[in-house]
């Protein structure tokens, strides 16, 4: 029993901490090439999250992680077969009715463990910020850490190098072998503008991909997904130690 996630630990613990932080890890339910299951990024998200609350935990951080949310938005998928969408406006629904459970208990800041470039919570929080002013609301995008290049030679969005060994250390028992896997080759935007930082524009995944992954993964290995792993936990963790003990009075200081 882990006393910092929710769904393993019990009311007699819970009623005897003080909890400064929820984490709330999200993921999605979609095809990742022809070799990863389909929970791939609700796999990461849980076990990056709770990883890093046991860090912060072992130095006495106040941190609870929320059960994982396996849906994301997948609107640009919505011709591969049980790519499963929740709409923007559903997962805000769902966030404002878990904070309001947070607010009213005395858990004023929560962290979203995000593992699906699908899902972008920023302007949910910007909304939720008018209607909770005591919360301290963030994302966090595991995948947006840098130093992933010093472990991979293919940085491909999705189920490429990286993710496919992490998922060979994490549950290599549902990685089939790389001889299956796509090439991850993908197409990009005939309109020079969208391939850069300043346009943007929903992709229709199956005229990109024809194996539903964007990045090779023929170089993914176990001994890979471990090193990175580690390191993006231990970054995360101190980022959640970080949180629990700060005083939301002091989240300023000067450069």
């Amino acid at each position: 029993m882990r006393n910092y996630i929710l769904s393993e630990t019990n009311w007699k613990a819970v009623k005897q901490t003080d909890f400064q932080l929820a984490v709330l890890p999200w993921g999605a339910t979609e095809a990742h090439n022809y070799h990863l299951p389909y929970g791939t990024d609700t796999i990461i998200a849980g076990r990056i999250a709770e990883a890093a609350a046991q860090l912060a935990s072992n130095r006495g951080g106040k941190v609870i992680v929320l059960p994982t949310i396996p849906y994301g938005v997948n609107t640009g998928q919505r011709d591969i077969t049980l790519d499963m969408n929740l709409n923007p406006s559903t997962q805000l629904l769902i966030l404002k009715d878990l904070i309001t459970v947070l607010d009213r208990q005395g858990i004023f800041k929560l962290v979203i463990l995000n593992a699906h470039g699908g899902n972008d919570f920023k302007q949910m929080i910007r909304e939720l910020n008018l209607e909770f002013p005591q919360m301290f609301i963030c994302q966090c995008d595991w995948f947006k850490i840098s130093g992933a290049s010093d472990y991979f030679e293919d940085m491909g969005e999705h189920a490429g190098e990286v993710e496919t060994s992490f998922m060979q250390y994490l549950t290599p028992e549902l990685v089939l072998p790389l001889h299956e896997a796509g090439d991850g080759k993908a197409k990009v935007f005939a309109v020079n503008a969208l391939n850069e930082s300043w346009a943007w524009a929903e992709r229709e995944w199956s005229k990109v991909t024809k194996d539903t992954g964007i990045g090779n993964p023929a170089k993914a290995n176990k001994e890979k997904g471990e090193a990175f792993f580690t390191f993006v936990v231990a970054k995360i963790g101190e980022f959640l130690f970080e949180l629990t003990v700060i005083d939301l009075s002091a989240m300023y200081r000067d450069k």
